[in-house]
């Protein structure tokens, strides 16, 4: 099958796939999606950066999207879509879509191209990239995150393509590695309990989690457990829009996690509420957890964390007493200094308990390890193209520093040649990536050669040499798993490719064919990608239903059963030892003398109608929320000046950052939030709030500490603070 041949055969293998197995499940699908005689129905899956990956049925009329729905027959998901991907179609029909390759002719970051030829483009792409890897094939880096979730549009011909190449590796890092490798250390693997199980649960906390906003299928089974009468604590610096729908709202300090967690150890110990036959025969290494843990009664954590012993002495009580009782953690608090060991305490709550014995107790972070367990990565990626070869690995989270770097010499050193190339796919690195002062002046070099694979000028494709028109969701075929449910999903192209738009995988086989590279897997069609992406799964029933069930337990650590070596949860973890509350980089314990001058702790949650960069120029979606926002609770606004709707200035020693002011509850005292991820060409002064951002990373997984930030903010106009060469020189940056 050609390249182009999956999109094309869309019409013929649409009807196939219009009719799940169940038929009561195929007549609610089609009543949901009725429409007029001649439409057709297209299975598909969400491809964003997001815990549920909804089942799309989307209805096409003469060749054109007129409908995108969520498929009422998938369980985890039933047929509800976000209020941002309701608007898909808005989205991939944008009037500023990419729709031609375009050249670069201005300055970069300004923005101004002129359309070329695919054949243009990629001859003169190709011949770059070859004549740099011909020197030093390590002086190429990819740069790709979720913009896509797909194994197909993310990691498989890209990866191919690269390991030939011999480019630079990069580290994934910028979302959820922190957590994400913690995890995996205590439980062997990125595992947790089924979605649909948090309807039987008595009490939920719902720890760092906006889930209204980021995990909407979730809320609806925790609203179903609140219904059977479960108890709902939300545990987040910020008053969101998820703790105003909980029974309970604890306003911790950002990134004292970890110190709580152990706070509930103490009481669960203290009070011998623990399940000592779970412990005996499902925890390797308790004793040592137990010493940590009396370290840490409830007055010790409250006075780290900024809440009230007694509350802290409650939810113990309440999660020890409370049968079933589950845990929905998400990746917010990882994002801070001790972030990864305090995901390592809070998995360990539901081992000491034994809440994995029973439906509805334990604990999901991240269900993407089940997928793993019979996806083929080796198939999908064909490391062994490097032949031998270890290409250095570039941090994605320090990619400004990676991109200043001068290189080095001919003494040697630990960076490697410097990066003269960026190849950038799935990603808005300019607009997400932390310190983006320096993002942008890497980005900027006259002297480094950038592709970017877009939908839109972002950012980052203002600053490219070339943008290429890559397509939607709706216009190409791929595979998905999820990292918040135990299915998955195929999503079959349900329209030709919009203007002169190629799939990723199109752009690299093509670019892999000038560079004479001849391995068979470089023809391979994107179906025949998805075929062999997740080969012990039945890809018929993913043709015909769109979704299939994980092989995974019913309760999945009832009787343990963990993916460690031994069978059992892992406390101790070679390389990482005990997990401890490590206070945050920039704190008033750990930075006193930066604390006094920047007094604010800023976190930097997802504004509710964005998905990370995704959708903000969806003009539908940016008129909702508004204008980039900074919460401010009220006793803070006060003393400085500063009215609701005011525009601020929120400033460090990495920058400045100007806003307009919400002064609200949102935020509690001491803390602000600025939401994001505003596209920096949208903004008051063309940046967003990762100019204030740090590129220091986290205590596992080497994550960035987006979370873990001090700020002052003055009302715009006012006098700049003094000294701040002073506060550079405090800074721990």
């Amino acid at each position: 099958m050609s390249p182009q041949a999956p999109a094309a055969a869309a019409a013929s293998t649409a009807t196939a796939s219009e009719t799940p197995a169940n038929p009561a499940a195929a007549n609610a699908a089609n009543a949901a999606n009725a429409g007029e005689p001649g439409d057709r129905l297209v299975r598909g899956a969400c491809p964003h950066d997001c815990p549920d990956t909804c089942a799309l049925i989307t209805t096409v009329r003469a060749g054109r999207v007129v409908r995108v729905a969520g498929d009422p027959a998938h369980p985890p998901t039933h047929g509800a879509l976000c209020t941002k991907v309701s608007r898909y179609a808005e989205r991939s029909y944008h009037p500023e879509r990419v729709l031609t390759p375009l050249r670069r002719v201005g300055p970069k970051g300004a923005g101004q191209f002129v359309p070329v030829s695919w054949g243009e483009a990629l001859d003169d792409i190709a011949a770059r990239l070859g004549a740099i890897a011909a020197r030093e094939p390590q002086a190429i880096v990819p740069y790709s995150y979720a913009g896509t979730m797909g194994m197909v549009q993310g990691e498989s011909l890209a990866a191919r393509f690269f390991h030939k190449l011999g480019a630079s590796l990069l580290d994934r890092t910028i979302c959820a590695s922190a957590g994400s490798e913690a995890l995996a250390a205590t439980y062997g693997g990125k595992l947790g309990m089924h979605l649909e199980d948090y309807a039987h649960a008595q009490l939920i906390l719902i720890w760092g989690s906006n889930s209204i906003a980021s995990n909407l299928h979730f809320w609806t089974f925790a609203q179903q457990a609140k219904r059977n009468g479960a108890r709902l604590i939300a545990i987040d610096p910020r008053r969101t829009e998820t703790a105003d729908k909980c029974h309970q709202h604890l306003a911790l300090l950002p990134g004292t996690d970890g110190a709580l967690a152990l706070a509930l150890m103490h009481e669960l110990i203290t009070h011998d509420w623990l399940d000592h036959d779970y412990i005996a025969r499902h925890v390797d290494g308790f004793e040592a957890l137990r010493d940590e843990a009396l370290a840490w009664p409830p007055e010790r954590a409250a006075g780290v964390c900024g809440l009230d012993a007694a509350v802290i002495r409650q939810l113990a009580h309440d999660y020890a007493r409370t049968r079933p009782a589950a845990i929905r953690l998400n990746y917010g608090m990882q994002r801070v200094h001790g972030g990864g060991n305090a995901v390592r305490l809070i998995a360990l709550l539901p081992c000491l308990t034994g809440a994995w014995r029973q439906r509805g107790g334990g604990l999901l972070l991240s269900a993407s390890g089940w997928v793993a367990r019979v996806r083929d990565d080796a198939a999908l990626q064909r490391p062994d193209l490097l032949a031998g070869r270890s290409p250095r690995s570039i941090n994605m989270s320090t990619i400004g520093d990676a991109l200043l770097h001068p290189g080095d010499g001919p003494q040697g050193g630990d960076f490697g040649p410097k990066i003269e190339a960026v190849v950038v796919y799935n990603s808005n690195p300019v607009a997400v990536a932390p310190e983006s002062a320096k993002v942008v002046a890497g980005f900027a070099r006259d002297d480094l050669f950038t592709v970017v694979l877009e939908h839109f000028l972002t950012d980052t494709a203002d600053h490219a040499d070339y943008v290429l028109p890559a397509t939607t969701q709706l216009e190409h075929w791929d595979i998905h798993g999820s990292y918040g449910h135990t299915y998955a999903l195929l999503n079959q192209p349900a329209v030709q490719p919009v203007g002169e738009a190629r799939p990723n995988t199109e752009v690299f086989r093509q670019l892999a064919a000038r560079l004479g590279f001849a391995e068979p897997c470089f023809a391979d069609s994107d179906e025949q990608i998805c075929r062999q992406a997740l080969p012990g799964l039945d890809f018929d029933a993913l043709l015909r239903d769109g979704w299939v069930r994980l092989p995974v337990p019913e309760l999945p650590f009832a009787d343990g059963g963990f993916a460690t070596p031994s069978g059992k949860v892992q406390v101790q973890v070679p390389g990482l030892g005990l997990p401890r509350y490590l206070p945050p980089h920039e704190s008033r314990a750990s930075a006193p003398a930066l604390a006094a001058i920047y007094p604010l702790a800023m976190i930097s949650p997802p504004a509710r109608n964005f998905l990370n960069s995704s959708f903000v120029n969806v003009t539908s979606l940016r008129s909702i929320e508004g204008r980039p926002l900074l919460e401010i609770h009220p006793d803070d606004a006060a003393p400085r000046g500063i009215a609701d709707g005011a525009v601020v200035r929120v400033f460090n020693a990495r920058g400045s950052y100007r806003c307009h002011a919400a002064v609200s509850t949102r935020a509690r005292p001491g803390v602000v939030n600025g939401l994001g991820i505003w596209w920096r060409k949208l903004g008051l002064d063309g940046n967003n709030v990762n100019q204030l951002t740090s590129q220091r990373l986290t205590d596992i997984g080497r994550a960035p500490t987006f979370y873990d930030c001090l700020v002052e903010v003055a009302a715009d106009g006012a006098p700049a603070a003094d000294g701040l060469d002073a506060a550079a020189a405090a800074s721990p940056a």
